[in-house]
């Protein structure tokens, strides 16, 4: 059978740890501040970070020209 919709991808979470630099961290705790003080929900950094990062990834332009031509080359 085909249907219209594919199989959906794998949406298994992948735990990454990092270390970050102190400056950093206390930056990061400033936008969840200013994130609760937004939207009236405190939400931890390690919440945040996720979205952040896809927010980022999604608005760079060179990456998703660099990431296109990579996918091109496959």
């Amino acid at each position: 059978m085909e249907l219209k919709l594919g199989k959906l991808p794998d949406r298994t979470p992948v735990k990454l740890s990092i270390s970050v630099m102190p400056d950093l961290h206390e930056a990061l705790r400033d936008y969840a501040r200013c994130y609760a003080d937004t939207y009236g929900s405190e939400e931890p950094v390690t919440e945040l970070i996720p979205h952040m990062l896809a927010a980022f990834l999604s608005t760079d332009r060179g990456f998703a020209k660099a990431r296109e031509r990579g996918a091109q080359r496959s």
